[in-house]
């Protein structure tokens, strides 16, 4: 199977697989502990850990977006806010 026109380097590979290992986690995770754990954050709206999931990962991309639009091409440090949102979208929202 030719991939060639998918453009696949190790950094999308990377991205990929840890996208899978976010969503088998929570996979397992519910599986063990069942109900998503809803509650009211910030937003006083019910949310849901897979919620909280999807939030997490929409809004990390568009960290990274404007890291790039705005800084450049170096994205360690969207990176590291990317994973400070996350964290924060966990315990908050």
């Amino acid at each position: 199977m030719n991939l060639t026109w998918m453009a696949w380097t190790w950094p999308t590979g990377i991205f990929f697989l840890t996208i899978l290992a976010l969503l088998v986690g929570m996979s397992v995770w519910e599986y063990f502990v069942p109900g998503g754990s809803p509650r009211k954050g910030i937003l006083h709206f019910e949310t849901t850990r897979g919620d909280r999931l999807f939030i997490s990962l929409l809004g990390s991309a568009f960290i990274n977006l404007a890291w790039l639009g705005l800084v450049g091409p170096n994205l360690w440090w969207a990176l590291a806010l990317a994973v400070v949102y996350a964290i924060g979208v966990f315990r908050f929202v």
